[in-house]
């Protein structure tokens, strides 16, 4: 029986929060452990991703995720992409009592895509070496997002949660970034640039 993409994130979903919520976790280094859930729609990892974080660095200004996506059929093809990725917030603006902004992350992070059409090179059989440079499953991106944060002890008089985040995110790749300098006035900076939202729950 197949199962559809939007059934492996509710799963990934449930199972994150079961996990989280369960006796077992406490049985696991506390490093390991997630310290958030995210959902993102678009953003060049999928049309729509789930995954789990982890704050990195003493001031918690780092942020890692590893995320699952996928496009459906209908959207271009069936797709399903594995992420890795890393922002830093430098800047922090306090608009509230308990609402944060962090105006301008920068990032990077890592696609891969997974099926039998994508690889990490190309069939030296049929092309020579060099001839083609980048990966047709692998792809690395620089981003830059904007996020505001939520206290969710403040605003939401709860201690099940430690607060909500919703960002924006603009990302490019290399290859992207290559084919606009290789073809300056055909390509505008908008042909280059993607755009993901998401939201992130802290736990």
């Amino acid at each position: 029986m197949k199962i559809s993409p939007i059934k492996y994130l509710r799963y990934i979903a449930a199972l994150l929060f079961f996990y989280i919520g369960s006796p077992a976790h406490a049985q696991i280094p506390q490093f390991l452990i997630p310290k958030d859930v995210t959902l993102q729609h678009a953003g060049s990892i999928g049309f729509m991703s789930a995954g789990f974080g982890y704050p990195v660095f003493k001031n918690q200004r780092g942020h890692l995720d590893f995320n699952y996506g996928f496009v459906p059929e209908k959207r271009g093809g069936e797709l399903h992409v594995l992420s890795i990725k890393f922002n830093y917030r430098p800047w922090e603006i306090d608009i509230a009592d308990g609402i944060k902004l962090y105006p301008a992350n920068p990032g990077a992070f890592v696609t891969y895509h997974l099926g039998p059409q994508f690889d990490l090179h190309w069939d030296k059989d049929t092309y020579e070496e060099g001839y083609y440079w980048w990966s047709t499953a692998l792809r690395p991106h620089l981003s830059l997002s904007t996020e505001f944060q939520l206290d969710a002890k403040k605003l939401f008089k709860t201690d099940k949660i430690k607060g909500i985040s919703v960002y924006s995110e603009f990302n490019t790749n290399e290859l992207y970034m290559v084919s606009y300098f290789q073809n300056v006035g055909a390509l505008s900076v908008t042909d280059i640039f993607k755009i993901g939202i998401g939201l992130r729950v802290h736990l």
